[in-house]
C-alpha cells in the first residue's frame, strides 16, 4: 500500500511524496527513538540538581566538622577531600532514589504543563510506551544504588577508618604546638614547652580528664607519636615521667613514676571518628536465637539487612511513580516537583518507621517489614498509571 504526503520544506512550494509501509515504519521508529532520547534527557537535569542538593544536605553535619578540622586544627585539605569521598557512597545510597523520584515528577510535570505530553499521546503513543525511557532511567538508578549499598558502603567504611585514623594522628601532631595549650580530643589538654634557641623542645604536660572520676596529670621528659592501626588507636609514647592522679576520694593522692608509658587515644574520641561497624548476619541470628527472637535491637539489624535490597528496589518504584504524579501536579513547576517528591519520601519514611515498630512489637517479620512499604507503593503506582492512561 502506498500513502501520499504533502509537505513544505524551507519555504519551498508544496510537494507530494509517496510513502510506503516500510517508510512509515522506519520514520515511526526514528520518531520514537528521538522521543525516548528527549524524555531521558529531560530527566537528567532535575536529577543532577536534586542529587547535588540532597547530598549537600545529607553531608552538612559532617562537612561542618571537616571544616572545623581544616580551619581550627590545621588538617590538610587533601585529607578532608578523602573523607568526603569516603562518605559519598553512604550518602548516595539514600539520595539516589529520592533524586530519581524528583527527576521523574519534575520532567513529566513540565511535559504535561507545556502540552508536549498531549502531542505525544496524540500520535498514538500510550503512557506506558512513553514511560519506557523512565524505566531505563530507573534501572540505571537501581543498579547504581545496589552497587553502592552492597559494595560501595563496605569499601568506604573500611577506608574511612584508615583515613580517620590518619586524621587523628595529624590532628594530634599539630596539637603539639610549642608553648600553647592544645586540646586534640575532648577533655584532654596537652602542653609542650618551648625549647631554648638552637635546641629542640623537651618535656610534655598532659591533663587527661577523659575519666571524670579519676582525672590525671602526666608529665614526661620525651614523647613520640605512633599509630596502632589494628586497634584504631593513636598513642603518645612517653619516656621518663610521672602520673599524678586522685583516685575517688578527696583525701587521696597517687603518684606513679614510669620509664615508658603509652597513652592511647581511641579513634571514637576524636573530633572525627569512623562509622560504627554493624554485626554480621550470623551474629544477628545468634543473638535472636539467644533471646528467643525477641531482641528488639537484633530485629532492627535483621530488618536493615533485608533493606539492603529493598531500598535500592524502591528506586525503581519511585521513578515510575513520578510519571503519573508529575502529570497530576503539572502546574507545580520544578520547585513544586521537588516539594512533591519530598512529600512522597516523607510518606515512605513514615511507612518504614511504622513497619519498624511492628517488627519490634513482634507483629511483622523483619523481611515483611522491610518490603511492605515497597509493596504499598507498587500498588499506588499501578493504580495511578491505569488512571492516567485512560485520560
Amino acid at each position: 500500500m502506498i500513502f501520499s504526503c504533502v509537505y513544505r520544506c524551507e519555504g519551498l512550494p508544496y510537494s507530494v511524496r509517496n510513502f510506503s509501509n516500510s517508510d512509515i515504519a522506519r520514520h515511526s521508529v526514528i520518531l520514537r527513538t528521538l522521543l525516548d532520547r528527549y524524555i531521558f534527557t529531560e530527566l537528567l537535569s532535575p536529577f543532577g540538581l536534586s542529587l547535588g542538593a540532597l547530598c549537600f544536605v545529607m553531608l552538612t553535619r559532617e562537612l561542618l566538622r571537616l571544616v572545623e578540622l581544616l580551619v581550627s586544627k590545621g588538617v590538610g585539605f587533601w585529607a578532608v577531600i578523602k573523607v568526603i569521598a569516603m562518605l559519598l557512597p553512604s550518602g548516595l545510597v539514600l539520595t539516589l532514589p529520592i533524586a530519581g523520584l524528583i527527576a521523574s515528577v519534575t520532567a513529566f510535570g513540565r511535559l504535561s504543563y507545556d502540552k508536549e505530553l498531549v502531542a505525544m499521546r496524540a500520535t498514538g503513543l500510550s503512557l506506558f510506551r512513553l514511560s519506557q525511557p523512565v524505566l531505563l532511567f530507573s534501572v540505571c538508578v537501581f543498579t547504581l544504588t545496589l552497587v553502592l549499598s552492597q559494595w560501595g558502603q563496605p569499601w568506604s567504611s573500611l577506608n574511612l577508618k584508615k583515613v580517620a585514623l590518619n586524621l587523628l594522628k595529624d590532628q594530634l601532631v599539630l596539637a603539639l604546638e610549642r608553648g600553647t595549650f592544645n586540646e586534640p580530643i575532648p577533655r584532654m589538654m596537652i602542653y609542650v614547652p618551648e625549647g631554648d634557641s638552637g635546641r629542640p623542645a623537651e618535656g610534655i604536660f598532659i591533663s587527661d580528664e577523659r575519666l571524670p572520676e579519676e582525672p590525671r596529670v602526666i608529665v614526661a621528659e620525651q614523647y613520640r607519636v605512633f599509630m596502632d592501626a589494628a586497634h584504631a588507636q593513636v598513642a603518645l609514647r612517653l619516656v621518663n615521667g610521672v602520673i599524678h592522679s586522685r583516685p575517688g576520694q578527696v583525701d587521696q593522692y597517687r603518684q606513679i613514676a614510669f620509664a615508658s608509658y603509652d597513652l592511647k587515644i581511641d579513634l571514637n574520641l576524636s573530633s572525627y571518628s569512623a562509622t560504627e561497624e554493624r554485626p554480621s548476619y550470623e551474629q544477628i541470628m545468634a543473638r535472636l536465637a539467644e533471646s528467643g527472637g525477641k531482641d528488639a535491637g537484633s530485629l532492627r539489624r535483621l530488618m536493615e539487612y533485608y533493606k539492603d535490597l529493598a531500598f535500592p528496589t524502591a528506586s525503581l518504584v519511585f521513578c515510575l511513580l513520578g510519571v503519573p504524579v508529575g502529570i497530576v501536579s503539572k502546574r507545580s513547576g520544578r520547585v513544586g516537583g521537588f516539594a512533591v517528591g519530598v512529600g512522597i519520601i516523607i510518606a515512605f519514611y513514615i511507612l518504614n518507621v511504622g513497619c519498624d515498630f511492628l517488627v519490634t512489637a513482634l507483629i511483622l517479620h523483619p523481611f515483611a517489614g522491610a518490603w511492605l512499604p515497597n509493596i504499598i507503593f507498587v500498588v499506588i503506582t499501578a493504580a495511578l498509571f491505569f488512571r492516567m492512561s485512560r485520560q
